[in-house]
């Protein structure tokens, strides 16, 4: 296989792929016009069974029109020959004879309606125990969606929260460790303040001859001339 071929193939598999995604993220709504089109082709042939025996009624009333005038002709046919008449009589055969004809027919018709009735009777009944299977399947099937977007929402909350805690917990540290930083820096401070006023207050003593000062060059020599003396 070539390059060429091989591309072609590759863009017919992300047709494929990206067509399976579109009907996979769309699965519902379609189910959902499936079914009202078995809805709708259920309707069609109610409508059609309702032609059907209709049609099946009119044949019907002719087959019972033909016998009714068939007796009425036979009637005629009788009293024609009973007047000897039989040329009479056997035209009025005659239009016995087609009327006849056509009443087989029309039987023939409204059997093959009442056939077609019965058989769509049964089409229609299963189709109707089908859709109502099917419709029950799709409040299930949509219960399932529902309670597993509800768990997928509270497991994304979930998870959202816990990335929220992890942050809030990461800000609150560094709160404390500023805050710590800033208590050991205004210690230090006040150590350093208390150092500076020691120091002072020790100054002040000296000066006003209350607290003895630190030694100088001139105290350790004078001490130095006493020792050799």
């Amino acid at each position: 296989m070539n390059i060429w071929a091989k591309m072609m193939t590759a863009l017919r598999g992300g047709v494929n792929e990206a067509g399976e995604a579109v009907v996979d993220s769309q699965a519902l709504r379609i189910l959902d016009q499936e079914v009202r089109d078995a809805a709708e082709e259920l309707k069609q042939s109610k409508d059609s069974l309702a032609a059907i025996i209709a049609r099946q009624k009119l044949s019907q009333e002719k087959v019972a029109k033909f016998k009714k005038d068939i007796g009425e002709y036979e009637g005629y046919a009788v009293k024609a020959l009973e007047k000897g008449d039989e040329a009479l009589a056997r035209e009025v055969a005659g239009k016995i004879a087609d009327l006849e004809n056509q009443c087989n027919t029309e039987t023939e018709a409204g059997d093959g309606y009442g056939k077609s009735a019965d058989q769509l009777r049964t089409a229609i009944k299963q189709a109707e125990a089908n859709i109502k299977r099917l419709k029950q399947q799709v409040d299930t099937v949509k219960a399932t969606e529902n309670v597993q977007r509800a768990q997928a929402a509270v497991a994304e909350r979930h998870s959202g929260s816990n990335s929220r805690l992890r942050t809030a917990m990461d800000s609150l540290e560094r709160i404390k460790e500023k805050q710590a930083l800033k208590g050991a820096q205004m210690n230090a401070a006040s150590e350093l303040s208390a150092e500076t006023a020691d120091t002072s207050l020790q100054d002040r003593l000296e000066q006003a001859g209350i607290a003895p000062s630190g030694k100088s060059a001139d105290d350790i020599l004078e001490r130095l001339k006493k020792k050799s003396s």
